[in-house]
């Protein structure tokens, strides 16, 4: 069966050019030459289309893009590596909203840390971390604390505790200190942990949508392997 570009790109409601833009990529396979120099395609590479399509909402443009290129090329081993780079980064994400999920459940100031504002040292003390931690976990942004305008020590609001406590939660599971930032900026944003908890609630539907578009995309896949 002889398939013009229009045909392929009816189907997604794309342009031609796009479709001629896919082929150059590499992202369908070559097409078969009129002598007029009018592209033929086959159920093959409309099969390529509809797999790249089913791809991008898995991996992203850019990866399914490349795992296209690499089945095309005739790399399969290039291509699993790419989607188990996808696969690695979706958990690594998942563990990452789990762990701030328990950390803002046990987000409990110690007892005997008095309310209100509190100085490093006593702050310290009471996570069993040294100072310099603290001033380190400040130059990366976790927490700024203002200043003392009489004595220029530095000054913990109740929201500095709670973005160290939280930071501390992180640390003992293992999270980077770029990754906390962003945390703590979203903590920050949505105005404390509760409000935050609607933002956790779309970051894991998000990635249960991710999750199902990777099932939709292995399918697709496999589908277009067999034909190939």
């Amino acid at each position: 069966m002889r398939l013009r570009p229009i045909d392929l790109a009816r189907e997604h409601g794309l342009s031609t050019q796009a479709v001629r833009n896919y082929e150059e990529a590499g992202i369908l396979p070559p097409a078969e030459r009129s002598p007029h120099g009018y592209r033929g395609y086959a159920p093959r590479h409309a099969a390529a289309l509809r797999t790249f399509l089913a791809l991008i909402p898995a991996h992203g443009h850019a990866t399914a893009g490349a795992i296209m290129r690499a089945v095309n090329g005739g790399v399969t081993e290039e291509a699993l590596r790419l989607i188990d780079e996808s696969h690695a980064q979706l958990s690594g994400d998942r563990q990452t909203l789990e762990a701030v999920e328990r950390a803002l459940r046990d987000l409990t100031p110690p007892r005997d840390l008095a309310p209100g504002v509190t100085f490093i040292g006593p702050l310290a003390r009471r996570l069993g971390v040294r100072p310099a931690t603290l001033r380190k976990w400040e130059r990366a942004g976790l927490v700024v604390p203002r200043r003392d305008s009489r004595t220029g020590y530095r000054v913990y609001t109740p929201a500095d505790v709670r973005d160290v406590l939280l930071a501390h939660q992180l640390r003992r599971g293992g999270h980077g200190l770029e990754q906390i930032a962003r945390v703590l900026e979203r903590v920050r944003a949505a105005g404390g942990p509760e409000p935050l908890e609607a933002t956790l609630r779309e970051w894991r539907g998000r990635l249960t949508v991710r999750g199902l578009a990777m099932l939709a995309g292995a399918g697709a896949l496999d589908t277009y392997l067999g034909t190939s």
